[in-house]
């Protein structure tokens, strides 16, 4: 949810990320507003929203660190842990402040203790339906960044380097797969609590839940070391938009009809991948549709998503019961319609008022990822 477009901005992957806040936004509105059906299959899938920006996230994270690898100046750990703490954590740091020191604002909700969110480890254990309960997916994400570069870096030291990156890859996808199925076994298959078992150990884990940045990160593996074939398949850009459609309407139908089944746990997530990977590659491809259309909005959408993700769901949630006093239920288009606008409208303030002023530092005390030359994946 915190990946940032490259300087110049690709529209397609603006497209994307407005497509992944609306569809969680939509999907909250459901959980946690209206208790129905009230967007149809739409609202009842809208969590795939959090998958697309993980994917996003492999992707674009990936490719500032492999590119600055592979650059005269070398890649910076240091420089990039700054730069990912300055755009994560002011918006981050603000609305855990919101819950923990404005009451009214959490409402009833339990809320967990807050070493576990300023340690980005809420996401273990975690209850669902506790307050800032959305934050699971930004502690996923902070210690995916906190190990990335390390391992890149580590694993560029090794002979064979570019070789035994596809082979942690394969491994980390493998080991999601087996750990989910093991877990799923013992704790979900036959349990008294089963559901909340699931959610609990396999939903919000880090371990179950990596297959989507991993196939962002693979796709930065090969824009930056496999030029030819990167070439070859962003040729094709149309194509991909058609098969990455179908992969992903195929994973949403299977989900829909059995989401917290053996199959899906353990084979869902990594068809849910390949379907958003082949998306980005739609997305970043000079022809394509996905890449040429300007859909209105979008791109502003996308650039105040992270902040719209932080805020939406308790602004609707304290909204909610004003409105049923005036008259609008959750179902009406008034009350919708609303709560949208104040989802966007709370984001947006967000943006303006915390997140492009440390933006603003970032881009003056460290510009970049670069430092001194490094090391660099290398075939043999």
């Amino acid at each position: 949810m915190t990946a940032i477009a490259p300087p110049s901005r690709v529209y397609g992957l603006d497209t994307l990320r407005a497509l992944a806040i609306a569809l969680v936004v939509l999907h909250h509105y459901v959980l946690f507003v209206s208790g129905t059906h009230t967007f149809g299959w739409v609202g009842d899938i809208g969590w795939v929203g959090v998958d697309l920006f993980f994917a996003l996230s492999g992707y674009l994270i990936g490719n500032q660190i492999f590119s600055a690898m592979r650059s005269r100046q070398g890649f910076s750990l240091r420089h990039f842990y700054a730069r990912r703490l300055l755009r994560t954590l002011p918006n981050y740091y603000f609305v855990l402040g919101l819950y923990f020191l404005w009451p009214a604002f959490r409402g009833s909700a339990a809320l967990p203790p807050l070493w576990e969110f300023l340690t980005f480890t809420q996401n273990y254990n975690l209850k669902p339906g506790t307050a800032f309960s959305h934050a699971w997916s930004l502690c996923v994400e902070e210690q995916f960044y906190l190990l990335l570069p390390a391992a890149a870096l580590l694993i560029a030291s090794l002979r064979h380097s570019l070789r035994w990156t596809w082979v942690a890859v394969g491994l980390v996808l493998v080991g999601g797969m087996l750990v989910r199925a093991y877990l799923w076994e013992e704790l979900v298959d036959g349990s008294a609590h089963w559901q909340a078992n699931y959610y609990k150990y396999i939903y919000y884990s880090s371990f179950c839940r990596l297959d989507e940045l991993v196939a962002g990160v693979s796709l930065a593996l090969l824009k930056n070391y496999h030029g030819p074939l990167w070439q070859r398949l962003t040729a094709r850009g149309n194509l991909a938009l058609a098969c990455g459609s179908a992969v992903s309407a195929l994973a949403f139908y299977l989900f829909l009809s059995d989401h917290l089944g053996f199959a899906m746990s353990v084979f869902g997530y990594p068809l849910l991948a390949f379907g958003f990977a082949l998306l980005i590659v739609a997305a970043l491809s000079e022809n394509s549709l996905l890449r040429t259309a300007r859909i209105p909005g979008a791109a502003s959408l996308a650039l105040w998503s992270y902040a719209i993700y932080l805020t939406h769901k308790q602004v609707c949630i304290l909204a909610a019961e004003p409105l049923r006093k005036l008259g609008y239920g959750p179902e009406s288009l008034t009350a919708i319609a609303a709560m949208l606008a104040l989802s966007v409208l709370s984001g947006w303030l967000l943006y303006r008022l915390v997140e492009t002023p440390f933006m603003a530092l970032r881009q003056r005390f460290v510009p970049s990822n670069f430092g001194q030359p490094a090391l660099t994946l290398q075939p043999r």
